[in-house]
C-alpha cells in the first residue's frame, strides 16, 4: 500500500455508488487508494468514472481494443506498477494476448497489426516522457489508415486523459511504481 498524505476514505464509508470501484480497483491490484483518496473530492472521483471511462475509454467509437493498447503502453512507459496490475487484465480481456502484452517493448516486429502498432507508436509520441512527441506525416498516415480523424482525436483525448490522471496520481503518492519509473521524488533539500 503507499504511503500519501491524503485522507482515505475505509471502504464501508464510501458513498455506496463508489464502493465497486474500490471493490474492482482492490481486486486488481491490492490497493484502493485511489478510490479512498478521491472519496474526498465526490465530484472528481465522479468525473474520473463516470465522465471519463465510462463514456470516452470504455464507451466512444474507437474500439475497446485500440484503446487499452494505448493505455497499457503508456502505463509500461509511465512506470505505473498500479496501472500495470489493472492495464494487463484490461488488455487480455480485449483480446489482446499475452505474447503480445510481452511485446511491447519492441511492438513494431512484434505480432500486432499495423492498426495496432500505430496505436502504440501514437502512445509512444503521447507518453509523459516523451518530451518532443509528435504527430509526424507519418505517423498520421499510418493512423489514417486504420481510423478516421474523429477516431484518432478520441484515442489521443482518452491517452492525455490518462497520462494526465498517471501524473497527478504519481505527484500525489496514490499509486505504487515500477523499479524503473521515472516519476520518483526529489530528493530532500
Amino acid at each position: 500500500m503507499v504511503d500519501t498524505l491524503f485522507t482515505r476514505t475505509p471502504r464501508d464509508k464510501l458513498p455506496a455508488d463508489f464502493q465497486p470501484a474500490w471493490d474492482m480497483l482492490n481486486k486488481l491490484t491490492g490497493d484502493a487508494t485511489f478510490v479512498e483518496v478521491f472519496a474526498q473530492n465526490p465530484a472528481m472521483l465522479e468525473f474520473v468514472m463516470a465522465k471519463f471511462y465510462m463514456p470516452v475509454f470504455f464507451g466512444g467509437n474507437v474500439d475497446q481494443r485500440y484503446k487499452q493498447l494505448a493505455r497499457l503502453k503508456l502505463s509500461l512507459i509511465h512506470g505505473c506498477l498500479t496501472c500495470n496490475k489493472q492495464n494487463v487484465p484490461g488488455a487480455l480481456g480485449a483480446g489482446i494476448s499475452e505474447a503480445q502484452v510481452a511485446a511491447m517493448d519492441t511492438f513494431e516486429t512484434g505480432p500486432f497489426t499495423d492498426a495496432d502498432k500505430a496505436v502504440i507508436a501514437f502512445a509512444a509520441e503521447v507518453a509523459l516522457t516523451n518530451m518532443t512527441g509528435e504527430m509526424t506525416p507519418a505517423l498520421f498516415k499510418r493512423l489514417r489508415q486504420h481510423f478516421s480523424e474523429a477516431d484518432i482525436l478520441e484515442l489521443g483525448t482518452a491517452m492525455a486523459i490518462i497520462s494526465g490522471m498517471a501524473k497527478l496520481s504519481f505527484v500525489l503518492n496514490l499509486v505504487e511504481k515500477e523499479s524503473y519509473c521515472p516519476f520518483t521524488p526529489k530528493a530532500a533539500a
